[in-house]
């Protein structure tokens, strides 16, 4: 593991520990990048009301996902003059966890729990024997309408814990039932009380007032720089908060170096779950968000099918790095380093977006951004995941390449990645957003 010599924008291993420990949930994750970007002079709009038409800096969030844009390098004049292409750097504000049941309150063996369910491919046996938090938004009655409240709950309130292995069958541990082997202890059952009512309390809610929830868990232990040389990167949630954390650097950057293109950052909800939900890459909220700042610029249909036409999408997610425990599930050919850069996905049955004029868009801004570029292909004979990728490319028809950060422990509570990956990462997408002339 080299370190990288390079530094094309803020992003440091320590910025993203801190990055993923304020955000332990989508809706988190949206406002750390929203108060990000307004420090450097972005500004919210709000879907419902007149689009701006005046270049400048912009973002908007919808539900567990944001989108951000700048139009100050696009012309406006009275010819209609529009934004020429787009440059999007794609990404997923969610992770796997253990959620929160809606009638969450139970008794086993005289013990208080709360039920839990999984969402995504949590990898249940990392979530055992964690101390775990509480996250996510309430619906609260506010007069006749409704207001939203964030819940953060740093604190060791609930635990799943694992069978002792003196009681299992074989002394080999047990096979995880998600109905009946994730549900969290929080107590004992002499004072049985409402969950949902002391979450409320704890953000000053009144527990009567709260009309929908979307709570989630997280492992409270910090993000950590770690290994003998500080050289890794110890987090919960880095599938995918490092591509979050990376693409808001690397815009904050990109608008500091304007071309001809506009750049753009879509980070959507629900992406491990098959993103089919109204914030998902399966909406409309990108094509939405990009025919809309044509028509603030004065174009019409014709020229946001033109800018569409000549726009590139980077699809950032995880990568696998290869496990030194296990290098046989790995293609042997394709060896993936920590610490050893960016990494191009590409999948032949096209769980992944990338096409060879993808592939030399993404070579070409690691290139210009001065970091090694690793390629990733998954094994013939195991299943592959999937990205935003092909969904955007699908929903928009916009050229799509897959790329990403490599990492140990996909879809563990904790996860591994290189140190100098952060920075080498978010100045490859920084290049990519705002290509040299």
């Amino acid at each position: 593991m080299v370190p990288m010599p390079f530094s094309d924008s803020n992003a440091s291993a320590t910025g993203l520990c801190k990055f993923v420990d304020v955000s332990p949930s989508p809706f988190h994750v949206c406002r750390t990048v929203s108060v990000q970007l307004e420090e450097v002079g972005f500004v919210r709009v709000e879907e419902t009301a007149a689009w701006p038409t005046e270049a400048g800096r912009y973002y908007l969030i919808r539900g567990g996902s944001l989108v951000a844009w700048s139009t100050e390098s696009s012309p406006r004049d009275s010819a209609g003059s529009t934004p020429g292409r787009f440059r999007i750097v794609g990404g997923h504000t969610d992770s796997p966890n253990l959620r929160v049941k809606q009638n969450p309150d139970l008794e086993s063996a005289g013990w208080q729990m709360v039920g839990l369910e999984p969402y995504g491919g949590a990898w249940l046996n990392s979530w055992l024997d964690r101390d775990l938090g509480i996250s996510g938004r309430l619906s609260v009655r506010d007069g006749n309408g409704l207001r939203e409240v964030l819940v953060k709950v740093d604190e060791p309130i609930l635990r799943v814990p694992q069978l002792a292995i003196h009681l299992s069958e074989d002394r080999k541990g047990v096979t995880l039932d998600p109905q009946r082997h994730v549900n969290a202890i929080w107590g004992l059952g002499n004072s049985p009380r409402s969950f949902l009512e002391y979450v409320a309390e704890r953000e000053g809610v009144d527990p009567s007032a709260v009309l929908g929830w979307e709570l989630m868990t997280h492992d409270l232990a910090p993000s950590a720089v770690v290994g003998v040389e500080n050289e890794l990167v110890s987090a919960p949630r880095l599938d995918n908060q490092a591509t979050c954390y990376a693409g808001t650097q690397a815009l904050i950057a990109a608008v500091e170096n304007p071309t001809n293109a506009t750049p753009v950052l879509a980070l959507f909800d629900h992406e491990e779950v098959g993103s089919m939900s109204d914030r998902g890459a399966f909406s409309d909220l990108l094509s939405t968000v990009l025919e809309r700042i044509v028509l603030g610029r004065g174009g019409g249909r014709e020229e946001f099918l033109q800018a569409m036409a000549g726009s590139i999408c980077a699809s950032g997610d995880m990568a696998h790095a290869t496990h030194p425990n296990y290098p046989d599930r790995h293609e042997s050919a394709h060896r993936i380093e920590l610490g050893g850069g960016p990494v191009l996905k590409v999948n032949q049955n096209l769980r992944y977006a990338t096409d060879s004029a993808g592939a030399g868009a993404f070579a070409l801004a690691c290139d210009q951004a001065g970091v090694p570029l690793q390629r990733y292909v998954h094994r013939a004979d195991l299943p592959c995941g999937s990205t935003i990728g092909p969904i955007t490319a699908s929903r928009t028809g916009v050229s799509t390449v897959d790329v990403g950060a490599p990492q140990l422990a996909m879809h563990s509570a904790r996860e591994l990645m290189g140190a100098s990956d952060v920075a080498a990462y978010a100045a490859a997408l920084a290049a990519f957003l705002a290509p040299a002339r």
